[in-house]
């Protein structure tokens, strides 16, 4: 028995939350790499990280687009973890999950 999660893709990985912010938001609010840096308060290896998808989308990260970007933290942390559990359900460890078995409470309990 395999787990499946309803909302995430079937046939492809989940777009990252970086590659939303790289190919939509920047060009749309016409701000370099650098600039977005300055105003989310991170240093630009750390948005360029987070861009090219080599870094995660952290709480702190969700906060800082949220507030400069006019979203809610949701929004960022919801991409992220789609990514994350899509990964972790073709990972080695999901078939050693898979087989794990759920706790019965006993009649008498």
């Amino acid at each position: 028995m395999s787990l499946t999660i309803d909302w995430l893709p079937k046939n492809r990985r989940p777009t990252h939350p970086g590659e939303v912010l790289r190919l939509d938001v920047l060009p749309e609010l016409r701000l370099t790499q650098a600039e977005f840096a300055d105003h989310l308060g991170i240093t630009r290896h750390r948005l360029s990280e987070i861009l090219h998808g080599k870094r995660s989308v952290t709480p702190d990260t969700a906060m800082r687009l949220a507030r400069v970007l006019g979203t809610g933290p949701e929004v960022w942390l919801g991409m992220q973890q789609a990514l994350d559990l899509w990964d972790a359900l073709r990972s080695p460890e999901a078939k050693e999950i898979a087989k794990l078995r759920p706790i019965r409470k006993s009649a008498a309990a």
